[in-house]
């Protein structure tokens, strides 16, 4: 075996066999006979293309080009179709923002007819012949601007969320709950007589308090006898369904994990002896009734009404709700539940009796399962595990048999060049820049140790090491073989994948670690690990960098500018100016930094403290930032500002700017350029 520098091992993982050879997979669906899901493939420019698959393996292409189904909702989309059972497919339009339809083997054509607006995470309602959807309104009309029920004043007109319906025959529109700041999963009952969904309000983000609420549907298809059901007051609701017998069920982080519930007595309020539940809920009742109105919600949210752990342990069967139409489990009948669920980082998959909430695992050997759905005795979903890349897979409930449907890469790496994740937990403190602290707390990662068949290390050599910071910051690393990541180890670089305190996984605590101290708990626990991997000799001390995206873009900077530890560092989409994200971005992330650092601009203190563009003489490192030009969720002001910074100080700093690109890359060219670029930057 050869022997070669760490970092100048040649590899068989290029960028353009990662561009060519990787697509992005999402929302799989079940319907009629069919199985659907959505293909992100960077060799069309990034275009979303609803897949159907017959059962005889066949497969076509939904929306043609230059249609792309991906709604712009919250920025961050999801939710971007639905199918009916006649395989008639209806989804959002990229360009427009339009929905549109299109019959079984026929051309798609628009649904909706107005401009600037938005819709997402859409669900039939076919007893009214309508779409029940997420609005989101950016037409200006009753907008925001003024100053709202959450005493903040929007300086521009604040897009306008709700629910709505949609008529499948006119295209003609009906608000049906609004009122609060924003909407998700709105979920009609098997026998089409209740309505479910979440709302919160400013300042909250959905991992941090939302309600789920239920009213009556009409005979007209208005909602009435509106109740709130579980969340509030510090509770944070994920995925609610109802079950096929009628019951409501949803994931609750009330115990300070995402456990599943639901409402003891059915959406029916009968209980199991045969009682109404309307006296046993008393209070809540007559609650419900008052917000209620004329069928749309017009208060605060409120909690009320009876439920119970249906699982309760220390894992999370829930996920940060960053898009849309995010599922964790499914219904395998009225007395099964298949569900993904995290423990410790690692994701399994199980089954829950519902009649005695007992959890059993399913052995798969994945360690990545989302998008879990299921229908008669088979199971959707994502999953990816240390030796295999992410793919949709079907599995058979009663047995436990998978399928590989479609995998996200076709690259084929060979077993020895395959650096194989290794669980790392690491103590962490919370002190001064470049002062070692007395540990106070426990952060954990992923690490890659270099690896490729064909070479060796020099002997007394120690591997370069990129620490990588992932996004959200409610994200989290995990433990699938990357090829992202495989194309640093394969060259000789260790890779560190670091899940810091605010990362989801670990409880609600963990990830509250981050409230208030966003730029410093990340930062320290990036440089913790760095280090810790220095200390047991794993790593060269001298040869550290530190690369993220969007959120961990931030991290990366300030733990290039306020820490003394790093070489060099990546920023792909990340934020320079805490003050400008604050006041320059979209409405679901406009009061996101309230809780990560502080209300704005009352404490635009702290803000200028932590932004590492008002502490660029701290930054003596080269640094590299990309950007998309067309961001609208970090705008490219935040790393031009950092650029011209560095440049003005004579530090030695890239910047590649993409046009086309909003946040995160999907475009061939563009993925390709941008791993070929930091990877000759650390090269220099």
């Amino acid at each position: 075996m050869p022997t070669a520098p760490y970092g100048s091992w040649r590899s068989p993982i290029t960028a353009d066999l990662i561009v060519s050879a990787s697509i992005a997979l999402g929302q799989p669906r079940f319907a009629g006979d069919c199985v659907y899901w959505l293909e992100s493939r960077p060799t069309e420019g990034g275009r979303y293309v609803i897949v159907r698959r017959r059962p005889d393996g066949s497969t076509e292409d939904v929306n043609p080009a230059p249609l792309n189904a991906r709604t712009r909702v919250h920025e961050y989309g999801g939710g971007d179709f639905v199918v009916a059972e006649d395989g008639t497919v209806y989804f959002s339009n990229f360009a427009d923002q339009r929905l549109y339809f299109a019959l079984s083997g026929g051309e798609p054509a628009p649904l909706t007819h107005r401009e600037g607006v938005r819709y997402a995470d859409a669900v039939l309602d076919p007893a009214r012949n309508r779409l029940i959807c997420v609005r989101e309104d950016h037409s200006g009309g009753d907008a925001g601007g003024d100053v709202g029920k959450n005493g903040r004043s929007t300086p521009l007109p604040e897009a306008k969320n709700t629910i709505a319906a949609v008529d499948l025959s006119t295209g003609d529109e009906t608000t049906l709950v609004e009122g609060h700041d924003f909407f998700a999963y709105p979920r009609v009952s098997p026998d089409g007589g209740s309505l479910c969904w979440i709302a919160w309000d400013h300042p909250n983000m959905p991992w941090d308090e939302t309600a789920l609420a239920v009213a009556g549907i009409g005979a007209d298809g208005s909602l009435s006898d509106e109740r709130v059901v579980a969340g509030g007051s510090g509770v944070s609701i994920f995925q609610p369904e109802w079950s096929p017998d009628g019951r409501l069920y949803w994931v609750s982080d009330e115990t300070g994990w995402w456990n599943v519930w639901r409402e003891a007595y059915g959406h029916t309020g009968i209980r199991p002896d045969g009682q109404s539940g309307t006296e046993a809920t008393g209070q809540r009742g007559k609650e419900a009734k008052e917000i209620a109105g004329a069928g749309q919600t017009t208060g605060p949210l409120q909690t009320g009404g009876r439920a119970e752990a249906v699982v309760g342990m220390e894992a999370e069967f829930g996920a940060p709700l960053w898009q849309f139409g995010e599922s964790t489990y499914g219904f395998d009948g009225a007395g099964r539940i298949v569900c993904a669920y995290c423990v410790a980082g690692f994701w399994r998959l199980g089954r829950i009796e519902t009649a005695t909430g007992t959890l059993s695992e399913i052995e798969t050997g994945y360690s990545l399962v989302r998008d879990v759905r299921v229908r008669g005795g088979r199971a959707l979903f994502f999953a990816g595990s240390p030796d295999a890349p992410s793919g949709l897979v079907s599995m058979d409930v009663a047995s436990g048999a998978c399928e590989v449907v479609k995998r996200s890469s076709s690259i084929e790496i060979d077993a020895g060049t395959v650096s194989r994740p290794v669980g790392v937990e690491f103590p962490s403190g919370t002190g001064a820049r470049g002062k070692k602290q007395e540990a106070r707390e426990t952060a954990f990662g992923f690490f890659y140790e270099p690896r490729n068949k064909d070479y060796a290390g020099p002997a007394g050599e120690l591997p370069p090491l990129i620490v990588m910071s992932h996004g959200g910051p409610t994200a989290a690393a995990a433990a699938v073989l990357s090829a992202r990541v495989q194309f640093w180890t394969s060259r000789g670089i260790a890779v560190l994948d670091v899940n810091y305190g605010g990362s989801t996984g670990y409880g609600r605590a963990y990830r509250e670690r981050l409230n208030g101290r966003w730029g410093i708990v990340d930062v320290d626990d990036c440089v913790a690990g760095a280090l810790y991997l220095v200390e047991r000799g794993l790593v060269d001390g001298g040869r550290l960098a530190i690369t993220g995206g969007s959120a961990g873009g931030y991290t990366t900077l300030a733990a290039l500018t306020f820490r003394d530890v790093f070489k060099a560092g990546a920023s792909h989409y990340g934020i320079g100016d805490l003050s400008a994200l604050a006041s320059d971005t979209h409405k679901f992330e406009s009061r996101y930094l309230d809780g990560l650092v502080g209300p704005y601009p009352e404490r635009a203190d702290v803000y200028e403290a932590r932004s590492p563009i008002h502490h660029v003489a701290g930054l003596s490192c080269p640094a590299i930032f990309f950007q998309g030009l067309e961001d609208q969720v970090v705008p490219p002001n935040q790393a031009e500002s950092m650029v011209a910074a560095l440049r003005a100080k004579g530090v030695p700093v890239a910047y590649l700017p993409f046009e086309g690109e909003q946040h995160g890359f999907r475009r061939a060219e563009n993925i390709k350029r941008s791993l070929e670029a930091e990877l000759y930057f650390y090269g220099r």
